[in-house]
């Protein structure tokens, strides 16, 4: 029996990961879609035309296939291997042209149309009117109003899209994960913390090699770019990070990264848009690409002449220090650090025994009950895919079961790069019953050693609080439909949840609470706070202009009409990042081929997203700063937005929270370049 098909009965309805053999996917999907045809079908047959009948029904349709697809594609980021990544190349197609099939089917689209055209607006709650709204759409953005002929021609585009966007991720985690630094030198680790050099001899010992390893997981990576005094040692970790899927050979992605630009055109403008960033902006709160352009190069006039001369102080700064040399991308992370220190009297590594891990989750989980009354409660009995993962109730004030939480945090084999939070199950109700969700965040932090627990850096615990708040906007989602609830919002909105949690990693009244050494369970040092405070805006205008680059370089790459006739990706890099370029570009390196955001995930015209989000951010916790970073009726009023999904357009949203549109005054005064 393939236990994709059959009852999950582990706690609340939990994928039986352990039952799961890579061989059950293909059946299961294939599977899964006849059923989901069936029920389509029946929406058509059906001799009534109703917004209950159709709408709803086609937004409760394909539930098993929703779950099976979700199991697999989280598992094919974060517990991959070769058979995995092959059967991505088959299940990808099937949903594409099962997707297709649904959304170009005339008849289909006839009713839904008949609906849209004819239903009593005034009868419909504000959910079901933006369930419409989108079904309507996203049959019209996916081709329904199109020949036949055009419709073969979109078919044929997303099915290669489906298939190519697979093999440029696919090619980035090979290259990430092929790389390796052998040392066995001791003084080549020099500068380095010793949980650092104590994760990179587990590495070696995991390899059966004497000495010490060093990869491309962040934390590896980012611990010599950091603290290692051997400029070159930290010169070939760089090159190795920024050349991934750009050395010609056949992973190579140049032609990859071309290829889905132009198809994401020509997709564009079979639909009648202008161009693929015009398309994507359409549902944006941002509208259009002169508005995404505008609003980066606002920032980049506040942004540009402070970087400017903070890239001319640490250029001083490391003169000091004996630095003769022109100053590359490989030393300021490693001179910063060395400054941040001088000018603040804290670093990382002072940091690093306060946050532990386990008690940076305890901290997470104490905002969130702080905020919202809910609980996280540690379960044994629901199953997992890695041992590594821990698994979680979340109840409500009341005790009410609210979500289950999944938590993977370390590197491994098979598991991609970066951060990030997913879902294995959205929330929806239906026949008066809501079905709550299965929310998971996935990190990549140092795992424990013999000797110590896993330490965060203080980047490390804003990315959890970051990742925790995205999984809040799924926890707490409470609206009617699966396709508006939880992060099925607006992209320049999404990261408005997560990235205002990062907020509280600042506050003293909240690190109070978790930030506790972990040997002794001393409270963090006043002076400390203070630090974290003082150096919260350090290089900032940098680090804004990095964000304002990459911004630019998605733009390029999306909101040119006349991409079609480009056959150099490498020259549109150049151009598109040269304004914003504070070092001499070192050669062999290229961002766009590692670029997954935008190329393999659903960033494409997106990637001003995180700047956009960061104006509400800040102007949120403004807010909550005026009242008080955990008062009850600030909180009570962001968890309503929280909860709504996308039921309710976001502007409305966050009008309603704060009582007036978000200002970007408030982030640029934090960020120190008002």
């Amino acid at each position: 029996m393939n236990p994709l098909l059959s009852s999950w009965n582990g706690p609340f309805s939990s994928a039986p990961f352990s039952k799961i053999k890579n061989s059950h996917f293909l059946p299961a999907i294939k599977e899964a879609i006849v059923q989901a045809k069936k029920e389509i079908e029946t929406i058509k047959e059906n001799k009534e035309t109703s917004f209950e009948n159709t709408v709803v029904a086609l937004d409760r349709s394909g539930h098993q296939l929703d779950l099976i697809s979700s199991v697999f594609f989280n598992l094919h980021s974060a517990e991959s291997n070769d058979e995995l990544q092959d059967l991505a190349q088959e299940i990808s197609p099937l949903l594409t042209q099962y997707g297709n099939d649904i959304i170009l089917d005339q008849d289909l689209f006839t009713k839904v149309k008949l609906v849209y055209d004819n239903e009593d607006r005034s009868s419909l709650t504000e959910a079901e009117k933006m369930l419409l709204k989108k079904t309507y759409k996203s049959f019209v953005r996916n081709g329904a109003l199109l020949n036949e002929t055009d419709k073969i021609k979109l078919r044929e585009i997303d099915q290669e899209l489906s298939k190519i966007k697979l093999e440029f991720g696919n090619h980035v985690l090979e290259e990430t994960q092929r790389f390796e630094k052998h040392i066995v030198d001791e003084t080549l680790l020099k500068g380095l913390p010793p949980n650092a050099i104590e994760a990179a001899k587990m590495e070696a010992e995991q390899r059966e090699k004497e000495g010490w390893v060093f990869t491309l997981d962040f934390p590896s990576y980012q611990a010599v770019l950091k603290y290692a005094d051997d400029r070159n040692f930290r010169k070939e970790m760089h090159l190795a990070f920024n050349s991934k899927a750009f050395k010609g050979d056949k992973l190579d992605n140049k032609a990859i990264v071309l290829k889905i630009a132009k198809l994401r055109n020509q997709r564009a403008k079979l639909l009648g848009y202008q161009t693929h960033a015009h398309f994507v902006l359409e549902e944006r709160m941002a509208k259009t690409p002169a508005k995404v352009t505008s609003f980066l190069n606002q920032l980049y006039e506040k942004a540009f002449p402070i970087a400017k001369k903070e890239m001319e102080e640490l250029l001083a700064f490391a003169q000091l220090q004996g630095f003769r040399d022109e100053l590359q991308s490989f030393d300021t992370a490693y001179y910063a650090e060395k400054l941040k220190q001088s000018l603040f009297n804290i670093d990382d590594e002072a940091l690093k025994p306060y946050f532990s891990l386990d008690k940076v989750i305890e901290g997470a989980f104490g905002s969130a009950q702080l905020l919202y009354g809910i609980k996280f409660i540690e379960r044994f009995d629901i199953d997992k895919y890695h041992s590594d993962v821990k698994t979680f109730e979340v109840l409500d004030a009341n005790g009410d079961h609210l979500a289950v939480f999944y938590a993977d945090f370390f590197p491994r084999k098979g598991k991609r790069a970066g951060a990030w939070m997913t879902s294995f199950q959205d929330q929806y109700e239906v026949n008066g019953k809501d079905h709550r969700p299965h929310i998971s965040i996935v990190c990549n932090f140092n795992k424990p050693t013999k000797d110590l627990p896993s330490l965060l850096t203080f980047n490390e615990v804003t990315t959890l609080f970051h990742e925790f708040g995205h999984a809040l906007h799924g926890i707490l989602s409470k609206t009617p439909f699966k396709s508006i609830s939880g992060t099925s919002v607006y992209w320049d909105f999404v990261e408005l949840p997560s990235q205002i949690m990062e907020n509280w990693c600042f506050e003293k009244e909240s690190l109070d609470r978790f930030a506790r050494h972990y040997k002794s369970g001393e409270l963090i040092p006043d002076e400390l706070i203070a630090g974290i405070k003082a150096s919260s805006n350090f290089m900032e205008a940098t680090a804004t202009m990095r964000q304002i680059s990459f911004g630019l370089l998605d733009m390029a790459w999306h909101g040119d009409e006349n991409i079609d006739h480009i056959n150099d990706g490498v020259l549109l890099e150049d151009k598109a990042m040269e304004s914003t370029r504070l070092l001499t570009k070192i050669e062999g390196t290229n961002t766009s081929c590692q670029f997954s955001h935008i190329f393999s995930g659903g960033y494409s015209a997106g990637y001003y997203s995180y700047k956009w989000s960061e104006v509400l951010d800040a102007d949120a916790f403004e807010y909550f700063k005026e009242k008080g970073i955990f008062d009850q009726d600030v909180a009570k009023a962001f968890r309503k937005l929280l909860s709504s999904g996308g039921s309710i357009d976001p502007e409305i949203l966050y009008r309603e929270f704060r009582g007036r549109d978000a200002s970007v005054d408030a982030l640029l005064k934090r960020a120190g370049i008002s």
